[in-house]
């Protein structure tokens, strides 16, 4: 069903409908955290945002800029462009980034120790709330004002106190397991750092961050624009943010 519309800031002078059942293709999804982050630095500087900025900042085209954003609904006024308060109000609403989701960390180990350190989750929307690990060595240990719990805690967490998101930092052999584990406690999105193909629900949404395949993406292009430069051609640049791969939904019924 429909969101109600709500009065606001904008082109047209009424929020648009957002509705949640709304398809929005992964790569659309992608962008919209680089358009958020350029449109921070415009609205110090603006009060309105065309596409074409937006779209010099994300190495898209235009086109795509006004598609994108049309998928989160009509806004935007022909020739004025967007107010930029007020498409940062709605991609923040759309990406839930003021929703504040609890987040695990299970594997403290170099990464894991460094994710609970990062400022990142909070600019994202969430709080590392819990960390889990099976190292006797580590669990019992205090980081970050939280003490590590056992792996094995997680099967018996409370719906109250199931996180909201789960980020996989242990090894490739263990990950699955992790997964199972994460999965049966309630929790239905993972970030999964480790180098490993996790098998979930259908329901079950994973997000796989794999530095070595990143860099091995920056080196193509850089073999690309050697090449071209060989040539005597411009090799179009590398994207500033590449969509990292969504998993395909796979039941395990």
């Amino acid at each position: 069903m429909a969101a109600p519309p709500r009065t606001g800031r904008g082109g047209g002078g009424e929020e648009p409908d957002i509705t949640e059942d709304r398809l929005i293709p992964e790569a659309t999804v992608a962008r919209l955290p680089l358009y958020y982050r350029a449109l921070l630095e415009i609205a110090d500087q603006s009060t309105t945002v065309s596409s074409e900025q937006l779209a010099e900042l994300a190495r898209v085209n235009a086109a795509k800029v006004r598609k994108d954003l049309s998928l989160l609904g009509s806004f935007g006024t022909r020739g004025s462009g967007y107010d930029a308060d007020f498409l940062i109000a709605q991609i923040d609403r759309a990406l839930g980034i003021d929703e504040n989701w609890s987040v695990a960390i299970v594997g403290i180990g170099n990464l894991g120790r460094a994710l609970t350190n990062s400022a990142g989750f909070a600019s994202g929307g969430c709080q590392v709330t819990s960390l889990y690990d099976v190292d006797p060595a580590v669990v019992g240990e205090e980081i970050g004002g939280m003490k590590v719990r056992h792996m094995d805690e997680i099967a018996t967490l409370r719906d109250a106190d199931c996180p909201d998101i789960g980020v996989i930092t242990t090894p490739g052999w263990s990950a699955q397991g992790v997964a199972d584990l994460l999965v049966r406690a309630g929790v239905t999105s993972l970030l999964n750092f480790a180098p490993r193909v996790l098998h979930v629900p259908s329901h079950v949404h994973v997000r796989y961050v794999d530095l070595s395949i990143e860099l091995q993406v920056l080196g193509f292009y850089r073999a690309r624009q050697e090449a071209g430069a060989r040539v005597g051609h411009e090799e179009e640049p590398v994207p500033l943010i590449r969509a990292v791969g969504m998993s395909p939904p796979q039941d395990l019924a």
